[in-house]
């Protein structure tokens, strides 16, 4: 793998890891989340986490830590949208 690629999976991580947390901002502000879907978090941890286990699989630690930070970040947003959501 040349060096470019590297930049670019780099690059491609970090903006995949933090597409999320504008939502989680507005979250937080407004404490309101009757718009956000459970089962799209759900299915995009799942996906997300796939991702850690091929950047274990492949040893590769920008593909661990960017989806790592993902899931975190869905974590997050999981707990507030249960806390948030109305009954």
């Amino acid at each position: 793998m040349n060096s470019i690629e590297i930049y670019i999976g780099i690059a491609a991580g970090i903006i995949t890891a933090i597409s999320l947390l504008p939502q989680l901002v507005k979250v937080i502000r407004e404490k309101k989340a009757e718009n956000i879907s459970v089962i799209y978090l759900l299915t995009l941890m799942t996906g997300l986490s796939l991702w850690i286990w091929y950047g274990i699989l492949r040893e590769d630690l920008p593909i661990i830590f960017t989806n790592g930070f993902s899931v975190l970040v869905n974590i997050i947003l999981m707990v507030l949208v249960i806390k948030y959501k109305k009954k």
